[in-house]
């Protein structure tokens, strides 16, 4: 077992600020160190390692570049740890060029991980306002066209941090992105807060669509889930599932059509209960995946299996 690797009940070695530093350690952006909605100071130590899984999973997004905690960490020393407790591989999303370079960059180095790339659509109002929307759009074209690449996104709608002034700006992005999935014949993952009836309009509405439509950290309620699967479009849950409050997620999950569920991590964000708000990583995907085989009332390992089977439906086979 590597020495990054993760032993269940300590966080994994390569968390801890004793880790030696590495060359390959991401320089992205870093995660705010306090809480959104309180401005209070998040605890930033990774949380313990939970007890592995009986069969491997996918987390079908996350963002290692994005720093968070008291020390980088390394792609490699993500997806050790994560191995070591029965996560097999992680899907690794853009989110601007820059993300979505190191996206392509870093599965091209590591045969555990693919890529996602895409404009935030948080981001396409003030690239249209500026003038270099376009010229954005056209780099993640060419990169969508890589062999590692396996998903356009994270695209879509979020009213909760744009408003009424960009949603248009916002709607342009998503068709575009829609397209793109089309011409490179890949998933499509969707971003999707405080839009649910607009998203779902944009892509009914939208000339075609890709045959794998991924809505990313499922938000919705049993509604959005009866739609979703009356069109066979995946809902991916993440560590909010976990959340004391997350009584409509949980009933959504419930009659989620087994073979349309995914998990994530959105890791650094949405660690799972109860460790919400401390730095998150592919490592807490078990954590995650034993609430949602409770919810369910499934053995978690038929759980797992049904997941990883449809991670491959979704993106292809690649572990």
């Amino acid at each position: 077992m590597n020495d990054a690797a993760a032993t269940p009940g300590h966080t994994p070695p390569a968390y801890l600020p004793s880790w030696p530093s590495s060359s390959e350690q991401p320089a992205g952006p870093r995660r705010d160190p306090a809480e959104e909605a309180s401005g209070r100071p998040r605890r930033l130590q990774y949380p313990p390692a939970p007890e592995p899984l009986p069969v491997p999973v996918i987390d079908n997004h996350a963002h290692l570049d994005f720093r968070d905690g008291l020390v980088a960490v390394s792609t490699a020393d993500h997806l050790d740890a994560a191995e070591a407790l029965g996560v097999a591989g992680a899907v690794l999303v853009g989110y601007d060029v820059p993300s979505s370079e190191f996206c392509v960059g870093a599965a091209g180095e590591d045969a555990r991980a693919k890529a996602a790339v895409a404009l935030h659509p948080n981001d396409a109002p003030g690239l249209l306002a500026e003038g270099g929307y376009d010229q954005a759009l056209a780099r993640i074209a060419e990169l969508s066209r890589d062999d590692q690449v396996v998903a356009v996104g994270e695209t879509g709608l979020d009213y909760f941090r744009t408003g009424e002034w960009g949603r248009d700006h916002q709607r342009r992005s998503f068709y575009d992105h829609i397209a793109l999935a089309v011409q490179a014949g890949t998933a499509l993952q969707i971003h999707d807060r405080d839009a649910h009836a607009d998203v779902v309009e944009v892509l009914t509405d939208a000339p075609q669509r890709p045959d794998s439509v991924v809505f990313h950290c499922f938000s919705g309620d049993a509604d959005l889930a009866r739609i979703c699967n009356e069109n066979g479009w995946y809902m991916s849950f993440a560590g909010t599932v976990t959340f004391k409050n997350s009584h409509q997620l949980r009933e959504a999950l419930a009659i989620a059509d087994p073979q349309l569920i995914l998990v994530e991590t959105d890791s650094p964000f949405l660690t799972p209960h109860p460790y919400r708000g401390q730095p998150n990583a592919p490592y807490m995907i078990p954590q995650t995946m034993r609430v949602m085989a409770e919810v369910r009332q499934d053995r978690l390992e038929q759980l797992c299996q049904q997941v990883m089977l449809n991670t491959h439906q979704a993106y292809g086979q690649w572990l």
